[in-house]
């Protein structure tokens, strides 16, 4: 898995950085910021779960 993020579209709601805070979080105006573009395992459901509640569609997962 590869997760991509698009900040211009983010409108910091914070959901991404709630389910999956090893892979995204927030930066001063609360836009995300990727950790991780290519999480373990263990993370692949948290992420895709954080793309899909994304409420301005920035998260795209890239299944490999």
């Amino acid at each position: 898995m590869r997760v991509e993020v698009d900040q211009p579209k983010c409108v910091a709601s914070g959901q991404c950085v709630l389910l999956a805070p090893d892979v995204f979080d927030q930066d001063d105006d609360g836009i995300v910021e990727l950790l991780n573009a290519e999480p373990g395992d263990e993370l692949h459901s948290d992420v895709r779960e954080s793309a899909a509640i994304c409420p301005a569609a920035a998260i795209r997962v890239v299944e490999r």
